[in-house]
């Protein structure tokens, strides 16, 4: 396989995710980052309540 007809296909590629989109309408990246940044949070006081020690 050349590098032009590798570069054909993933053209192709990309091209055809366009139509879809990859992301559900009810999705906002601000929640999801948000519940992320907490559950993060949350397992990080978790861990410093198991190393009192230090």
């Amino acid at each position: 396989m050349s590098f032009h007809s590798a570069a054909a296909q993933l053209v192709t590629l990309a091209a055809e995710g366009e139509e879809h989109g990859g992301n559900h309408e009810s999705l906002s990246p601000f929640v999801t980052g948000g519940c992320a940044f907490l559950i993060l949070m949350l397992l990080l006081w978790i861990t410093t309540r198991f190393n009192r020690d230090r």
